[in-house]
Parts: C-alpha cells; structure tokens; sequence
C-alpha cells in the first residue's frame, strides 16, 4: 500500500472519530486567574483557540501552560474569570440572569468535547489494550461495544499498533503505551485535543514514534490541538500558532516562523536560546 492511502486512512479514522471543525472559537478564557496559595499560576488570562488550529504552549516550567490543560479537564478550577468550550460555560452555568457554579452534569457533558494525553500514560492496567479503548466510548458516549471495537481498530491501526489489540498495558513499551492513550482520546470524539508534555516520560529513543503519530494526526486531519511542549521542532512543525508563557500571561504569540525565528520579546529570546 502507498504512503498516500495510509495517510488517507489514517484521516479517514480520525474523521470518523471527531466532528467536523469551522474555523469558529472553540476555546475562550476570559480573565481567567489561578492560585495555588499566594502563588499566582494563571494571571487574568484572555486566551482562544478556533476550531481546526493547532496550537502550542511554550514557556519555562511554572508558566501556566498545564494548569490551562488541567482546567480545560477541570482536575481543577479557576479563581476568578470563565471558560467556555464550543459556546458553552465550563465551569459555571446561566441561571436566573447570571453565572453560578456548574454541576457535575453540566460539567461532564461540556467535558465530552475535550480529550487529553497526559505525561503518564494512566492506562488501566487490569485491561487489555482493546477495553481500554473501548471502555469510556461505551460507557459514556453510550456507543455499542460493536461500534467501539470498530473505531478502537480504526485508531489502532492510525498508530500502529493494531497487532497488540490483546495484550496488556503492561506487556508494551512506554512509546506504545502512548500510542495507546492518544486512541484512547480520539476514541472518544473530543472537538479538542490537549496534549500535555506527551513525550516527557519517556526514553528518547522512543519519543520520535510518538511524535511521528502526532504529526500524522496533525498533517492529515483538521481535529484542534492544544498542546504543551518543550520539544520545539515538533512544535515547529505541528503548530498554527505559537503562544509564550511567563508568569501566567501569555506575553507573546505568532506563527511557528515568528516566534521561533524572529521573536520580538527579550524572554521569548532567552526561553528559546535555552532549549534550541
């Protein structure tokens, strides 16, 4: 088979996996401030991503990039300021002309529209690779197994790993335990997906097979991607936009081209002579 039709598969099941995008906002942050103590994480942030855009978080360690990943998958909430997914509230609700605190349902179904990998596979290790996929699409989406196994085959083969269907987390390598957390994302539908430092865990010599799906994903479908990265030619590579962190604001932003080759802030200078 050609390199050409695997790429046209590998869209084919991505699509098949996610809505289609309109170049519309998808994600807003509006003045949104995170506090861990008196450490102040995200600073009033305004902040958005459009549908189909793939864009990149870049910064030193502390900046506010994953606490942004972590809201969107509320594992925790903001202080001050909202959050909206695809036109709707994340965290809050529209009642008797105003916002209040969100409950777990409305929560959960805002939820759906996101997907994350994380650092740590966080695979269930009492499940073969094939449940793992299939497990949330059944018992959330409400899909019957029948149409889970198909899309789980679908995404298997999209990273390459469709021969390891029925083995354990356990049996593979870190790479393909990876590969296996992003089918299980994209399995899941998501509008958006957020990657966070997905390579950070593991030996580098596996890094490039995981980077290698990612930009598969990124070339050949038009799914939203909200990543954070300290790999910057992957971020060069995948990116629409590119954001620079400090301090909890977003103190510049541009295409991959500008910000990694004619950066107009001195920190962005500094952050990049650091890491390139």
């Amino acid at each position: 088979m050609s390199a050409d039709s695997n790429l046209s598969k590998e869209s084919a099941a991505v699509t098949a996996a996610n809505p289609a995008v309109d170049g519309s906002e998808l994600i807003r942050f509006d003045k949104v401030t995170k506090r861990f103590g008196s450490n102040t994480v995200l600073d009033s942030l305004d902040f958005t991503v459009s549908s189909g855009k793939h864009v990149t978080l870049i910064g030193p360690s502390g900046s506010g990039k994953t606490t942004i990943l972590r809201l969107l998958m509320t594992l925790t909430r903001p202080d001050e300021g909202t959050i909206k997914v695809d036109g709707d509230y994340l965290t809050h609700e529209e009642r008797g002309g105003g916002l209040v605190p969100a409950g777990e349902k409305h929560v959960r179904e805002v939820r759906k529209k996101i997907g994350m990998v994380f650092q740590q596979f966080n695979l269930f290790p009492n499940m073969k690779v094939m449940r793992n996929i299939t497990e949330a699409p059944v018992h959330v989406l409400g899909l019957s197994a029948d149409e889970a196994e198909a899309r789980a085959r679908e995404l298997l083969e999209l990273v390459g790993l469709t021969e390891h269907a029925d083995k354990y987390p356990t049996q593979l390598s870190g790479g393909q335990q990876q590969r296996v957390a992003i089918a299980r994302a994209l399995a899941m539908r998501p509008q958006v997906l957020l990657l966070d430092e997905v390579t950070s865990a593991l030996d580098p010599e596996l890094v490039a097979g995981v980077l290698d799906v990612l930009r598969d994903i990124a070339h050949t479908t038009d799914i939203t991607m909200l990543c954070v990265t300290h790999e910057m030619n992957f971020a060069r590579d995948i990116s629409d936009d590119v954001l620079m962190f400090d301090a909890g604001r977003v103190i510049e932003s541009g295409s991959p081209e500008k910000i990694f080759s004619e950066p107009d802030h001195e920190r962005t200078r500094q952050f990049l002579s650091a890491v390139l």
